[in-house]
């Protein structure tokens, strides 16, 4: 059997050579401390009790398919909470849950792109973006964000990138993997280029509630009500609850633009039966009660506090320089290139895996054109933290001025040992 030439170009590097090598050590015995994926269980940031214990109430009754479209229990629930937040246009029949954001990304550029239709990323970018893009036939054109300017993106750039296939722009707001949190300006810019250029806006905001210091999210819908927007969100990260798949998309816009869509995306919705029912039932709950996030990520939480140790951390290492994230679990730290001469990023996390047994994420796995990032989760406890930060610490001294090793596959094995 042949792999899909549609596959051809499609890359998830955060689940990919770097992440083979690391299970491969742990099964040989070696304990390796994770600061690459966005997963709270790990770390003891679980899920809220009331909302468990409510979807358990629920188990009996989720035997069977749901509509398609989800819950009209949870479609209210999430339809009354853009509601309160300004957005009075989304309605129920507005909402699309599915099994976890990521597949609704795919499903709604399914039902979107024809062949060679292009859609502007931010660079760098959630990697899942650019690959269902791909998938579905689209062409990713990324646009830059400006680490000298907070991380939000450089709008000259993104106006300078639509040409007449551009069919929509992706926001991620708060970002992954800079933690950029975008001002309104920002985002009314984005607005203003959608009506001149006739561009559908995808906003994904996984990430929404997940703010730190002044920082404040605001929707992208909110500012473009009269410009087809799709919000992406759902209860993987304020809710540490990634493993149940509760995501959900609110569609808004004029309905005399969305109408045909609608009707593509309730066929999709159709094709998959139903999202799954028993996380379902965690999203009322979820978005009606107590918001426990609040409590990590104010002054002395500890989102807040494991953010600032790391950040200050990293800003301490001679030739690495950070931007404190605004948002979201992850900071994107800068390597020196005049200290550390890297021309292969991911060489290089292979080579700090193989000697410090600390697994972080590449940079240009995230689309940054440049190998001298890389992405540090914020999740762990503060004594991990020190742990990793001086285990990189370690690592880049004795590299300082060197080029990491060239890649020899098929000396993994010997180096993991």
């Amino acid at each position: 059997m042949q792999s899909s030439s549609r596959l051809q170009n499609v890359r998830y590097d955060l689940r990919g050579p770097v992440q083979h090598i690391a299970k491969q050590m742990e099964a040989e015995g070696h304990r390796i401390l994770r600061m690459n994926l966005g997963d709270p269980a790990p770390f003891g940031l679980e899920a809220p009790e009331s909302i468990v214990v409510d979807m358990i109430h629920h188990l009996r009754g989720s035997q069977g398919y749901s509509d398609s479209k989800g819950l009209f229990s949870a479609r209210t629930a999430i339809s009354q909470y853009y509601q309160t937040r300004g957005l009075l246009q989304v309605g129920v029949e507005d909402i699309f849950v599915g099994n976890g954001v990521s597949e609704l990304i795919s499903m709604t550029l399914q039902a979107f792109l024809e062949n060679g239709d292009q859609v502007l990323i931010p660079s760098p970018d959630y990697p899942l973006w650019t690959a269902s893009v791909m998938l579905s036939g689209g062409e990713a054109v990324h646009y830059a964000c400006d680490e000298q300017d907070n991380w939000w993106p450089n709008m000259a750039d993104v106006e300078a990138k639509i040409t007449e296939r551009t069919r929509a722009i992706v926001i991620i707001n708060p970002n992954n993997p800079t933690g950029a949190v975008y001002p309104r300006h920002i985002l009314e810019q984005f607005a203003d280029l959608a009506r001149r250029h006739d561009l559908v806006l995808f906003s994904d905001e996984i990430y929404e509630k997940i703010l730190f210091e002044d920082a404040v999210h605001i929707h992208t819908a909110s500012v473009a009500a009269d410009v087809p927007v799709l919000t992406f969100s759902g209860l993987s990260k304020a809710y540490r609850m990634p493993g149940y798949r509760a995501g959900w998309v609110a569609l808004t816009g004029p309905r005399s633009l969305t109408a045909a869509y609608r009707e593509s995306l309730e066929l999709l919705a159709s094709l998959r039966l139903c999202p799954n029912v028993p996380a379902q039932h965690a999203i009322q709950t979820s978005l009606g009660g107590y918001q426990s996030i609040q409590d990590l990520v104010k002054p002395g939480g500890r989102l807040r506090e494991q953010r600032d140790l790391a950040c200050r951390l990293l800003n301490n290492i001679p030739g690495v320089s950070c931007v404190p994230a605004a948002g979201a679990m992850y900071l994107f730290p800068k390597l020196d290139p005049k200290l550390y001469p890297v021309t292969n990023d991911e060489q290089l996390v292979i080579d700090l895996l193989q000697e410090q047994k600390i697994l972080v994420s590449h940079g240009t796995a995230f689309h940054w054109p440049t190998p001298d990032h890389f992405r540090f989760v914020i999740l762990p406890a503060e004594t991990e933290i020190r742990d990793a930060v001086t285990r990189i610490a370690t690592f880049l001294a004795n590299h300082r001025g060197k080029a990491p090793s060239p890649r020899d596959p098929s000396k993994n094995r010997t180096a993991a040992g």
